[in-house]
């Protein structure tokens, strides 16, 4: 039967600091919740709800494009239980498998939800809680039985001392339903404590209670259940997501000099044989082809990168490259800049909404940006294509094997004939013809022995 997966996703943490929700927080570069909503749908979850409250928009607005994700808001925070019941009100009921998920807890795998559901199902539980033994218990809810079954779940505050002592198997506050039975009983949870909450937990004992069978799953990784409520967990999920993702690149064939130092994001493709040097960081739906160098200190968002390219000390922002190109040392290409084949852009050059031409060449100091480029071309340093007035944006055209000599300002918008040669220092505002030799300099003027006079006058007056 289809999977629902609820996504409790409403806490303010008030521990994040943030004006920001709890769930908002990236874990490279996607939010706590994005992460656990992916994992959900890999799991096979064919429908899943978000309960939303603090900050509700921003979530909404997360996952706007996704057909198969819908929002419940819970107005007031009472509770987990609160939540799965503000959830039935709103959809009228479940039925199949509804997996009950945290939505700071960004670290699950789909194959243990996938577990969850499997030994519901198979075992016809009317609940399954997943279970770990974390080397400390503190503060965690313990897991009771008697004679191998599931009594109760008892919180941390409530165990006697030899409960809390002897009790070492927890709670991860994950569950999978019978969504039936859920629909039946949720209602009966109720708030008869400290907090006057309603809590998730209660259903436990009230299906013991019905006699309905109460089943486990222990998961033998207590990282994958790792809350984040501080930003210190943060740091700390972020660097299992980040071992966790770079041993598999490693497997798969590409190398890291020191994987601790290389943050690569979970839509993030590489190929074999690639090297990923120190500080690098490869985020977004980034692909990278194979024999390539990337870094040190270089950052891809959303970047295309062919085969056998260097990288180094690079920012690509929705941007591609095709086999062969090198950049940097310290280049920047933003705004969907494409580089052909066996191009070249260089140390301290910027490239905006621009095509490099196959082989042609923007090697330094310079700026390029909303311009068409051919192939074989050649930039001098210090160039720049004029592109903004202020008010708009113009183009520039330059054909193929153009020279532009050092310095050269090009005023769009500008067409620059292929074959054409620029002069150094030009200030290019009309067209080039193909074939033809701009130059525009004011005539240089020399008066002899003035630089020493100005100096001695200058001495003078000291």
């Amino acid at each position: 039967m289809p999977i629902t997966a609820i996504v409790l996703a409403a806490g303010e943490g008030t521990r994040m600091k943030s004006r920001h929700p709890k769930v908002m927080h990236k874990l490279l570069d996607m939010p706590l919740v994005w992460w656990v909503v992916r994992a959900a749908r890999e799991a096979g979850a064919e429908r899943t709800i978000v309960v939303v409250g603090n900050g509700a928009q921003e979530v909404r607005d997360l996952f706007a494009d996704d057909e198969d994700v819908e929002f419940v808001e819970q107005t007031e925070r009472l509770g987990t239980g609160h939540a799965v019941k503000t959830v039935k009100e709103a959809v009228g009921g479940f039925e199949g498998p509804v997996v009950v998920l945290a939505g700071d807890a960004p670290l699950i795998r789909p194959e243990t939800i996938r577990s969850l559901v499997d030994a519901t199902t198979t075992g016809h539980n009317a609940c399954t809680v997943l279970t770990m033994t974390p080397p400390d218990p503190t503060g965690y809810g313990r897991i009771y039985r008697e004679n191998g079954q599931v009594r109760a779940i008892i919180e941390h505050k409530d165990c006697t001392p030899e409960q809390r002592e002897s009790l070492t198997e927890c709670n991860s506050a994950t569950y999978c339903f019978c969504g039936r039975r859920l629909t039946e009983n949720v209602d009966s949870i109720g708030n008869n404590n400290v907090q006057h909450e309603y809590y998730l937990t209660d259903m436990v004992g009230i299906y013991v209670g019905l006699g309905e069978p109460v089943g486990t799953v222990h998961c033998g990784d207590t990282t994958e259940l790792l809350g984040v409520n501080s930003r210190i967990q943060l740091a700390e999920a972020t660097k299992v997501m980040q071992r966790r993702i770079n041993d598999e690149l490693m497997a798969s064939g590409v190398s890291m000099l020191d994987p601790d130092q290389v943050w690569v994001g979970p839509e993030a493709h590489i190929g074999q044989d690639t090297v990923l040097l120190p500080q690098t960081f490869v985020w977004g739906a980034s692909t990278i082809g194979t024999d390539c160098v990337i870094g040190p200190n270089s950052r891809l968002t959303n970047a295309t990168v062919g085969n056998g390219c260097t990288v180094d000390e690079t920012v690509i922002v929705d941007s591609a490259i095709d086999d062969d190109v090198c950049c940097g040392p310290r280049a920047y290409l933003r705004g969907h800049t494409h580089l052909l084949s066996h191009a070249k852009a260089g140390t301290h050059v910027e490239l905006k909404n621009s095509v490099v031409g196959e082989g042609s060449k923007v090697p330094h100091l310079s700026y390029i940006g909303d311009c068409q480029m051919g192939t074989g071309v050649n930039i001098g340093g210090g160039s720049i294509t004029c592109n903004y007035d202020g008010k708009h944006k113009s183009h520039t055209t330059i054909g193929d094997h153009v020279f532009v000599g050092s310095d050269t300002m090009m005023v769009a918008p500008v067409n620059i004939g292929d074959g054409a040669l620029v002069g150094a220092s030009s200030c290019i505002t009309r067209d080039v013809p193909a074939g033809a030799l701009a130059l525009e300099r004011s005539k240089q003027t020399i008066i002899d022995n003035w630089a020493t006079e100005y100096w001695k006058q200058l001495e003078k007056e000291d």
